[in-house]
């Protein structure tokens, strides 16, 4: 059976990288791995983990069937980080809709509660 190399461009195989959080098997340790696992969680369509990786205050902005909609509309390409601080990911998120190729540039603000990482809230970049 082929290595699957994960979504997020680790370059690792996914069994080896965000796999073990969509499994649940650990939680990511940091808000840039959370944000890897995410972009590789749209890209494989598992909005169950985007909703519970969004924080609880927040999910109130977003719902799954929308999320869904979102995922399955785009062939997500590659991700790149820009930078990464504690709880602040600045990325590009590079992905195809028909024949168009768009990037999603944002800045990403993560919070951390009882050990887990959560999405809060972005500042895109146009």
């Amino acid at each position: 059976m082929p290595t699957i190399t994960c979504a997020c461009t680790s370059g690792k195989p996914y069994a080896q990288c965000c796999e073990v959080y969509h499994s649940k098997k650990i939680l990511p340790p940091s808000a840039e791995l959370l944000m890897r696992s995410r972009y590789s969680a749209y890209a494989l369509h598992l909005i169950d983990y985007l909703w519970d990786t969004t924080h609880p205050a927040k999910r109130h902005l977003y719902n799954k069937i929308d999320m869904a909609q979102w995922a399955k509309a785009n062939h997500w390409l590659k991700l790149e980080i820009i930078s990464a601080e504690k709880n602040v990911v600045e990325f590009k998120a590079f992905y195809q809709k028909g024949l168009q190729q768009y990037v999603h540039h944002e800045r990403s603000q993560f919070k951390k509660e009882k050990e887990q990482w959560y999405y809060f809230s972005g500042d895109y970049f146009h």
